[in-house]
């Protein structure tokens, strides 16, 4: 018995410092939290039984699971400060539900290798926008998309992120600030995002991995619950705190610390997809 707790200890501490993490990364940057989540928990995971194959699939639904608290409580955070623009997630919304549920199903379909390397690649793209400033300090509009490029954009944003396990911030963020908007409005509005994309992802993988074998222990399909709860008793501690840092410093340092932190990401992730 005390050897078994004691082997629970070390992914639950590693999940606790994960979530402290996460809602942090939630709040200064406007995102789910997944980019901190979904790597953690390829460490961890292992720790609780399971397949490699599994792996992959039971971090990203875990993840997106554990953003429906991390971006909510970071929205009602930048809410407060009004730096929220809730006409974007209103006219967005639909839209991206519809990419995500389709998403989750691509997601069923897909080598947890594939899915690895797609997010580090992914990751590593988005980070140009935000190190180079010819291409992220381009205003190519003043207003936001509307129209189908509204539908290809929003429904894209929540495919891609369904397939990730994040909450989509990264690709708002991108989209706001190209059409004008400032990066603490992006960052803002982006946290609402990452809520609108994780309810149905996360009862979307919940819903595909039911039945699947060797997945972790305590996995309900491909959502491990344990994980869910570690990392967001954490992160709504300090997503609040996150805020507050995003809303104190320069437009300018804020896009280069989120451009370096995804390239760290998705080293991190490249050499998990090569390792499984």
């Amino acid at each position: 018995m005390v050897s078994h707790l004691s082997s629970m200890a070390v992914p639950l501490i590693a999940l606790l410092i994960a979530g402290l993490g996460a809602g942090f990364a939630a709040g200064i940057f406007g995102i789910g939290g997944g980019f901190v989540v979904v790597p953690a928990l390829f460490l961890v995971l292992p720790l609780l039984g399971g397949s490699h194959d599994a792996i992959a699939h039971v971090a990203i639904g875990t993840s997106a699971a554990t953003i429906i608290v991390t971006s909510l409580r970071s929205l009602m955070a930048h809410a407060k400060r009004g730096a929220v623009e809730f006409e974007v997630l209103r006219q967005w919304a639909p839209w991206i539900i519809v990419g995500d549920l389709v998403g989750v199903v691509l997601a069923d379909y897909v080598d947890g290798r594939i899915l690895t390397m797609i997010f580090a690649v992914g990751v590593f793209l988005m980070s140009l926008n935000f190190l180079l400033p010819k291409v992220g300090g381009k205003v190519i509009s003043d207003t936001m998309p509307s129209g189908a490029a509204r539908v290809g954009i929003a429904g894209g944003l929540g495919t891609f992120s369904a397939l990730l396990g994040i909450g989509g911030g990264t690709i708002a963020i991108m989209v706001m600030t190209l059409c004008g908007r400032s990066i603490h409005k992006a960052i803002a509005t982006a946290s609402g995002i990452g809520t609108l994309i994780a309810v149905p992802s996360a009862i979307g993988f919940a819903i595909i991995g039911l039945g699947k074998p060797e997945l972790p222990w305590g996995s309900l399909g491909y959502v491990n619950i344990p994980a869910v709860v570690a990392v967001t008793s954490m992160s709504i501690l300090t997503a609040p705190m996150g805020v507050a840092a995003a809303h104190k410093l320069p437009a300018d340092i804020l896009k280069k610390v989120f451009g370096v932190y995804l390239v760290v990401i998705s080293y991190i992730m490249l050499r998990n997809a090569l390792a499984l």
